[in-house]
């Protein structure tokens, strides 16, 4: 009985080793989920979106986030522009501000978008607070907005 449960402990473990890599391989890498989660617990964002650059190359990540009753957008520790004149973080009623607007400055129209705040740095985690009178459902992306030259810098769709 002693024989048969020391060769069971030592195949077992054998036989799974062998497979591992072939079930690693198997294993399909997805994409970036966000870990924002309101005060009651429930996911707000699944899919991270990422910026695309527009006038300027802008990259990272944001998200929405609740907290209470209020709504941010949040830039992810990855985000990252140019720096300019006037620039500030807009949302925009277009799904895809980069690819429905023309190069090089992807200028935008009055009444398509509203003004969140100035943008407060270049680089790394920040957050904006999305004024409650502002109906999100009304709005397809956040972006990076040159007021001075009507250029956007790059715009991410957010998750609907």
């Amino acid at each position: 009985m002693k024989r048969t449960a020391i060769i069971a402990f030592s195949v077992v473990p054998a036989i799974v080793a062998m497979m591992l890599p072939d079930v690693c391989a198997m294993i399909k890498p997805t994409q970036r989920l966000s870990n924002h989660i309101d005060t009651s617990g429930q996911l707000i964002a699944m899919k991270m979106p990422m910026f695309v650059s527009g006038e300027h190359p802008t990259s990272g990540s944001v998200s929405v986030v609740r907290e209470g009753e209020n709504k941010y957008i949040e830039f992810g520790e990855d985000f990252k522009t140019d720096s300019g004149p006037d620039l500030f973080v807009i949302l925009h009623k277009n799904k895809d501000v980069i690819g429905t607007t023309k190069a090089p400055t992807h200028s935008i129209k009055e009444g398509d978008y509203v003004t969140l705040e100035p943008l407060k740095k270049v680089k790394g985690k920040q957050r904006y607070k999305i004024p409650s009178e502002v109906n999100l459902e009304n709005y397809k992306s956040v972006a990076i907005w040159c007021r001075q030259f009507n250029a956007t810098f790059g715009a991410a769709t957010l998750p609907q």
